[in-house]
């Protein structure tokens, strides 16, 4: 019997193909640091969810836990050497606690542990356990070993149907928006991407299977619900008649469950972009008017060595029918600056896209070769100080943009779902149909509550708003 075990092996009922932790038996207390994406962020709470039964409750304090899970994200720069650096302050955690008596496993999980696999273990022995992310459903088998684990294949069994889902009581705790996951793992192999290497080929879930963990949100007090994948507008999952169903009918079915307002979907490629989605912008009121679609660069040349399987213009075709369809959305995108060979000249003609569609926010980053994609043996590598002076032109044209839109919005009345307490007392904070936070002085009561709001005021990141009367008319904001 090893230090997680305690008797669970016995003592416990079987709950979803694991031990749950027998009454009597003391609980243990989790810590889970979660890196990068709103997919990270969703499998952090299905391992919380996965290991209450197991006898964990979470915790904020390092200090405390007897178990650490670092859920890694792979894409930002030297992902890799910034996750040792924090295993290097868990380590000494690890080692207060055994020196008290205490007990200690760390866990490293996520995308940097599918790509680093058992070198993790090589370089720093205090980790106990590597799990990729399509196998972290089987992290109360991997704690019940004794020895240290290492499991990043891609298995054939589906992690959903061994998932737990959350007790209603955890949900409402969560807040009345939340994140659901439809669609994993990527087809494109862009040049610059790790994802196909660490989530693995596309997988859409069965729609029965999403439609019963958005029901039960439902049931709980969400009201707002978006729906997440790799490439989820890629999504080709199993519908209820038994045929495959693409996201545009996902959406219609999910937007018919008692309770759910809004529905948001991200992130999107723009090749996946189809005619029936865009037409989903126009005909469901719940799907909100707000579209992140990554370019990624607005040269030719440069989304061909990318290899993103659309040209330039063939997004601003995609940008016109999607307005078209929906004037008032709010687009979002991605941009990579200084992929190698980008010229000056390609670098304007990503400014010029930028000029041409208007961007409401966007995310905008330095290239940096990731081990293993073709792009990090590209030749023509670009200076580190071009790279930085082009991504603060860019960023200078993006802010100024996002900006805009948001002065567009004084004097408008929109919707908003308030979500939670403001930083001030008498504050509630809540989201606009475009995604932005609105600051209203308001009483907490209406927590959870869909009002219009006249936006008076902004500032560099949020709206400020007060409640207009119930018969106010929600206006548009045009993009």
């Amino acid at each position: 019997m090893n230090e997680f075990s305690d008797g669970a092996e016995t003592a416990g009922e079987l709950v979803n193909g694991q031990k749950e932790a027998s009454p009597a038996m003391p609980r243990k207390k989790l810590f889970i640091k979660s890196y990068g994406c709103q997919m990270n962020a969703y499998d952090a709470q299905r391992m919380s969810d996965l290991l209450a039964p197991a006898g964990f409750d979470a915790t904020e304090s390092l200090d405390d836990a007897d178990l650490v899970i670092l859920n890694t994200c792979h894409i930002r720069e030297k992902a890799a050497e910034k996750i040792f650096s924090e295993l290097g302050k868990v380590r000494v955690v690890k080692r207060a606690r055994r020196a008290a008596g205490l007990t200690a496993k760390i866990v490293v999980a996520g995308c940097v542990a599918q790509a680093e696999g058992a070198e993790i273990i090589r370089r720093q022995s205090a980790v106990d356990i590597v799990v990729g992310p399509q196998n972290y459903h089987r992290l109360p088998a991997l704690l019940r070993r004794a020895e240290a684990a290492v499991d990043t294949e891609f298995p054939l069994d589906d992690k959903f149907d061994h998932l737990v889902g959350p007790a209603a009581g955890k949900i409402k705790e969560r807040g009345v928006c939340a994140v659901v996951t439809v669609q994993e793992g990527c087809d494109k192999f862009c040049s610059f991407c790790v994802v196909p290497y660490t989530r693995g080929a596309e997988y859409s879930r069965p729609v029965a299977k999403i439609l019963a963990e958005v029901e039960t949100l439902a049931a709980a007090g969400v009201k707002e619900v978006t729906l997440l994948g790799q490439n989820v507008n890629a999504y080709h999952g199993e519908g209820l008649d038994g045929r495959v169903w693409t996201l545009a009918q996902l959406c219609a079915r999910l937007a018919e469950v008692p309770g759910i307002l809004r529905l948001r979907y991200m992130t999107s490629h723009p090749s996946d972009m189809d005619d029936e989605l865009i037409a989903a912008h126009h005909d469901l009121p719940a799907l909100m008017p707000y579209l992140h679609l990554p370019v990624q660069a607005g040269s030719d040349a440069v989304l061909a060595a990318m290899r993103r399987k659309h040209g330039r213009d063939e997004y601003l075709e995609l940008v016109g029918k999607i307005r078209a369809a929906r004037p008032d959305i709010a687009l979002s995108s991605d941009f990579i600056v200084g992929f190698p060979g980008e010229s000056e000249a390609d670098f304007e003609a990503t400014l010029d896209l930028v000029d041409q569609v208007g961007f409401a926010s966007a995310f905008s980053f330095q290239y940096s070769p990731r081990p293993g994609t073709p792009g990090a043996d590209f030749p023509d590598q670009v200076d580190a100080e071009v790279k930085r002076r082009r991504l603060g032109r860019l960023q200078d044209l993006l802010e100024t943009q996002r900006a805009a839109v948001h002065q567009a919005m004084v004097g408008k009345t929109v919707a908003v779902l308030f979500e939670k307490k403001g930083r001030y007392p008498g504050q509630i904070v809540g989201r606009s149909p475009y995604l932005q936070s609105v600051q209203v002085t308001a009483p907490d009561d209406l927590i959870g509550d869909l009002r219009p709001v006249e936006i008076v005021a902004t500032s560099a990141n949020s709206l400020f708003g007060r409640l207009a009367g119930e018969t106010a008319r929600i206006e548009e904001v045009k993009a």
